[in-house]
């Protein structure tokens, strides 16, 4: 019982069954729209027919008679017994039973001239006949009035003789009611073809529409077959329905932005897990040496003072790299938010020319080749800079020969934005280490020790830095021939 009334509920709110709904109705409304229209017109129509032909009819009347005939009774007050009594006479005019005659004179005098053979004549005030005979326009059309037993008549009027030598008017009245018969039975006849138009309209409709939504059905299925495991599903955007067809488009959209969506949240939730997993790594093994010679000093070797030295030594340079390590990821959780920087105009050839003895001493005996162009100005924060700057340095120190490296520090400046340039020709990339070079925990040369490589966060770093500037890092490399890195900020009052 309970499913059958949901069903229920579920047919009348579906779609289909709202739109057939509204479009019956607004037929429905058009059709006694178009009824009472009709009977209004045909109304009118007959009415002026009716009153036309009783025109017509009162014109055929020869009016010498009517005079006479409305002077002998006005004449003849009482009947006389042995007499021809005129007025008991039908007069010299055949009356329906539906239909009365009457005759007013100058003075508004109103007589009957069919009260025994039709219908009582309704009669209008004493001044409205005056106005009548005065006023030859009230005398056109037809009026509906009611007589002494209830009984509406369309009268008409006409002037009693010739218009020129008019000595009265004449009234002619019919009953409405085999015209209101006759409206009504047209009423009914329009009725019963109405609902004949709404029920087959509604047999028309039901499988027009039910074709009609085939496409928005079809979408509802595909939408059944979608979740986060299954997104690539697409909508055909050509089905021949422009809404539907828009439809589709905006459901393709939203999937491809959920897609990339989760795609984008699987390669985080797979770096996090690996950026957790490199960064419990690289503290471990810190922790681990400290922790063995702390055990090597309790076993005794406290006591001899070279051992102490040594172990003392070794893990001041441990607990020193876990230090830097902490700052760094310090560093670069500071930089995942929304970095706060102090960003102000400054000359940055004038910032590379100031280190230029740090950059020597850390190149020890590699040559450094500086082409600098002069008034590059961008809005940036020095300190960063400078940051930015040491770790690529560092970088290219560590991978070129001593004795035979060669490290070029380039600066240059386009319309937009300033172009840094640090390259050295040691052994270069492959394009697989290209594209993890801004990784953290990252190493390009897996036989460097930790001690020596660093725990791999110098260029995630640098990218961070770079990007919360505005800028953007980009690196190149040839194996066997080196690698370059660029970095590009925007100049100050660039748009």
């Amino acid at each position: 019982m309970a499913a059958g009334k949901s069903r229920r509920r579920t047919a009348l709110r579906s779609l289909r069954s709202q739109l057939l709904a509204r479009t019956l109705l607004i037929l429905a409304l058009l059709l006694v729209l178009i009824g009472f229209l009709q009977y209004f017109l045909m109304k009118d129509f007959l009415y002026r027919s009716r009153a036309d032909a009783m025109g017509a009819q009162l014109g055929s009347i020869p009016a010498d008679l009517l005079i006479k005939d409305s002077q002998e009774k006005r004449g003849s007050s009482t009947p006389q017994e042995g007499s021809n009594r005129r007025d008991d006479r039908p007069g010299p005019f055949l009356f329906w039973p539906d239909m009365s005659l009457a005759s007013i004179g100058k003075d508004g005098t109103f007589l009957s001239l069919s009260s025994e053979n039709g219908l009582t004549p309704p009669r209008l005030t004493t001044q409205q006949y005056n106005s009548m005979q005065q006023n030859r326009r009230m005398r056109h059309g037809y009026q509906l009035l009611t007589d002494a037993q209830g009984n509406e008549q369309l009268v008409v009027f006409r002037p009693l003789g010739p218009p020129d030598r008019s000595s009265g008017l004449l009234q002619m009245g019919v009953s409405t009611t085999s015209m209101q018969e006759q409206l009504i039975n047209q009423l009914r006849t329009f009725i019963l073809l109405s609902l004949i138009a709404l029920a087959i309209g509604l047999a028309l409709m039901l499988p027009v529409l039910r074709r009609t939504l085939v496409p928005l059905s079809r979408m509802v299925e595909a939408v059944k077959r979608i979740d986060a495991g299954n997104l690539a599903e697409r909508f055909d955007a050509e089905q021949g329905q422009y809404e539907v067809d828009r439809l589709a488009v905006s459901f393709n959209g939203m999937l491809e932005r959920l897609e990339h969506s989760f795609a984008a949240e699987r390669e985080l939730q797979m770096q996090m897990r690996r950026f957790i997993a490199d960064a419990s790594h690289e503290l471990r093994t810190p922790l681990t040496s400290i922790h063995g010679f702390l055990e090597v000093l309790l076993r005794g070797a406290a006591s001899n003072p070279k051992q102490l030295q040594s172990a003392l030594e070794s893990m001041y340079g441990e607990s020193k790299r876990m230090n830097k390590l902490v700052s760094d990821l310090l560093l670069l959780a500071k930089l995942d938010r929304t970095p706060e920087l102090k960003l102000e105009d400054m000359s940055l050839d004038t910032l590379l020319l100031a280190m230029k003895p740090q950059l020597l001493m850390l190149a020890g005996k590699r040559r450094v080749i500086f082409d600098m162009t002069a008034g590059v100005r961008v809005l940036a924060e020095g300190d960063k800079i400078k940051q930015v700057m040491l770790n690529l340095f560092h970088n290219a120190v560590q991978h070129t020969d001593m004795e035979r490296g060669v490290i070029h520090v380039n600066l240059s400046a386009g319309k937009k934005l300033a172009d840094i340039q640090i390259r050295d020709n040691g052994p270069g990339m492959s394009k697989e280490q290209l594209e993890r070079i801004f990784e953290r925990f990252y190493r390009g040369d897996e036989s460097r020790t930790r001690s020596s490589g660093g725990a791999g966060l110098g260029l995630a770093i640098t990218q961070s830095i770079v990007e919360a500037h505005g800028g953007k890092i980009t690196a190149a490399s040839t194996k066997g021939e080196g690698s370059v890195f660029k970095v590009a900020l925007p100049l100050a009052g660039a748009v």
